[in-house]
């Protein structure tokens, strides 16, 4: 996870470039036994340059059977610009944090495995006159502990900076001041467990979030997960954001933060030795957050908690927040 932070701060502190957001959708295959499954993703590309780029992905690899697996990849791009700019051919290489649900004799049925992998990928990205792009995408990610999958994929994207030239932008105006000040959100939503049948229920949160810097953020929040029969949990969490805004008007600002989330379990029962049920787990979110006044602005996040006792959750929550 330490790898994955450095990566993403260093993805958002670099000078403000272009900036391309794609959802893909398309199929993968296990290279083991040669089971298909769908596939999609998410993905936030950011040029550095004429012919090198940057990407944070958020990736589904579907339900090869026997594993419900997902997780981010970070990528470094090199990339040519071809027929007056209208074809972007890329080849990149990076990093994927995996979260793997398989059959298991664990309570539930189930258990929640973690690990990394490496992931490499060719796209022919054609950019249209507009702001709109259209991308295929072949992939394929290795890892040590886990299945190896090939996925061809076809992704809608769109530039998020006003155009200047056809193609991938060059630059973006400089963003001068810091990303979101001070912020108070209150969310609702849903907890979803990353278990076999996906049990849910009702989550809600409150959070905090200053900007000490630019393009960085600092996050403490309270969360409640519900009661999703599995999960009844709730909890601290404190973040640390990489954000940057975007589109002409600001008003958009997009992030990507992580950090400990300690928390109290009561469908847990201890374990011998045990205090209570109170365990240290880890969280991960991608953010978005829309200005609608010059105090108020709507979020989206999208939560995933990483636990050690196969409890681990996603939960998406919408929320209104007031800025100071």
């Amino acid at each position: 996870m330490k790898r994955m932070l450095l990566a993403l701060a260093l993805l958002t502190a670099y000078p403000a470039y272009a900036q391309e957001l794609t959802l893909f959708v398309g199929s993968l295959r296990d290279s083991g036994t040669k089971q298909g499954s769908h596939a999609w993703a998410v993905e936030y590309q950011q040029g550095l340059g004429e012919n090198t780029a940057a990407s944070f992905s958020w990736m589904n690899e579907g339900h090869i059977p026997g594993h419900h697996r997902d997780g981010q990849a970070v990528q470094i791009w090199g990339r040519a610009n071809v027929l007056n700019r209208r074809l972007s051919l890329a080849v990149g290489i990076g990093a994927y944090r995996y979260f793997d649900t398989i059959e298991s004799s664990a309570g539930g049925g189930y258990a929640n495995l973690h690990g990394w992998g490496a992931v490499g990928s060719l796209a022919a990205t054609y950019y249209s006159s507009g702001s709109w792009l259209l991308q295929l995408r072949a992939s394929r990610i290795v890892t040590r502990n886990s299945f190896d999958t090939s996925s061809l994929m076809l992704g809608v994207g769109y530039q998020l900076e006003p155009m200047t030239e056809r193609g991938p932008m060059r630059s973006a105006p400089y963003q001068t001041g810091k990303t979101t000040s001070d912020e108070f959100t209150v969310f609702l939503g849903r907890t979803i467990v990353n278990s076999y049948h996906s049990e849910h229920d009702t989550a809600g949160a409150i959070e905090y979030r200053h900007s000490p810097a630019r393009h960085v953020d600092v996050s403490v929040g309270v969360i409640n997960e519900g009661d999703a029969g599995l999960v009844r949990r709730r909890g601290v969490t404190a973040q640390i954001w990489g954000v940057r805004e975007v589109l002409a008007s600001d008003r958009l600002a997009l992030g990507v933060g992580f950090g400990p989330y300690v928390a109290t379990d009561r469908n847990r029962t201890a374990a011998p030795g045990d205090a209570d049920a109170s365990r240290f787990s880890w969280i991960i979110t991608a953010t978005a957050s829309l200005r609608f006044g010059r105090h108020w602005d709507a979020r989206f996040s999208w939560n995933r908690i990483t636990t050690h006792y196969n409890r681990d959750t996603d939960l998406l929550l919408f929320g209104v927040g007031y800025r100071l």
